[in-house]
């Protein structure tokens, strides 16, 4: 069974891709550029959304375990102002990078903070703040490339754990799902499978064998089941691209009803 990345591989994808960012930022033809992927946002914007969730994870992270993100982090997000000129916003960007990097340093990965994600099936912990900042790291990054040009798929090593951690935080909820029991199952073309179980005890997520040649789907049907590349479920999932660009079996719709579901308890 394949493991989850380890917490200092979590630290260098989070800095590459924040590299990456501001690679793509600093070669746009300007910062007014409109982002399709995030409808009504310029380049600038996303490079203030990210660089003050950055800054605010930073201070929950540092301020360890807690049942609310601290009073300053709020205050200091809602009061957000960053640089307008090219190359001093991309130096407060990487500033902003490296102030979390060195919060989750300072923690290490099993020390608690306050997260969003508490009825999860994902960590309270440093080590999950981390998980969870690659991947919106890595799918800003593609928003940025939109933004001016042709985005490029997301790095294999990053989507990979991308397909999990995203099941497991955004999906993972004890709240009952309210239609018939049902489950997704993901396939990435890489080799790694997802079950995602939904039915009155809420959802959760388990990995389950890839489907292959001989076999097909597992016997026990799942009421969905998705196939593209990692890259493409991640996407999906973060609803950058639509489930008509993935290879769909079983009944399309159940893909519409997870989608509009809003558990009441995360």
């Amino acid at each position: 069974m394949e493991k989850n990345l380890e917490f200092p591989d979590l630290l260098r994808l989070i800095d590459e891709r924040s590299t990456a960012f501001r690679a793509v930022v600093a070669a746009a033809p300007g910062l007014d550029a409109q982002v399709p992927t995030c409808p009504g946002w310029t380049l600038f914007d996303l490079v203030k959304h990210l660089g003050g969730g950055d800054r605010f994870w930073a201070a929950i992270v540092g301020a360890g375990p807690a049942d609310a993100p601290p009073a300053e982090a709020i205050a200091a997000r809602a009061a957000l102002e960053v640089p307008q000129e090219r190359e001093a916003l991309l130096a407060w960007l990487n500033a902003s990078t490296q102030l979390l990097l060195g919060a989750l340093r300072e923690a290490g990965p099993e020390r608690g903070c306050w997260t969003w994600w508490p009825a999860s099936q994902s960590p309270v912990t440093a080590g999950g703040v981390a998980r969870h900042r690659v991947q919106e790291t890595a799918v800003h990054t593609y928003d940025a490339q939109l933004a001016w040009g042709t985005a490029q798929p997301l790095p294999v090593e990053v989507v990979l754990d991308g397909v999990e951690e995203f099941l497991f935080t955004v999906c993972g909820t004890p709240s009952a799902w309210p239609h018939k029991p049902t489950a997704f199952d993901f396939h990435a073309a890489e080799g790694r499978s997802w079950r995602l179980t939904v039915d009155g005890d809420g959802a959760r997520t388990t990995r389950i064998p890839a489907p292959t040649a001989a076999t097909g789907e597992d016997s026990d049907a799942a009421g969905a089941s998705v196939h593209g590349t990692a890259s493409e479920l991640v996407l999906y999932l973060y609803d950058r691209i639509q489930a008509d660009s993935l290879h769909v079996d079983g009944d399309a719709g159940l893909l519409d009803l997870l989608r509009a579901w809003e558990p009441e308890e995360k």
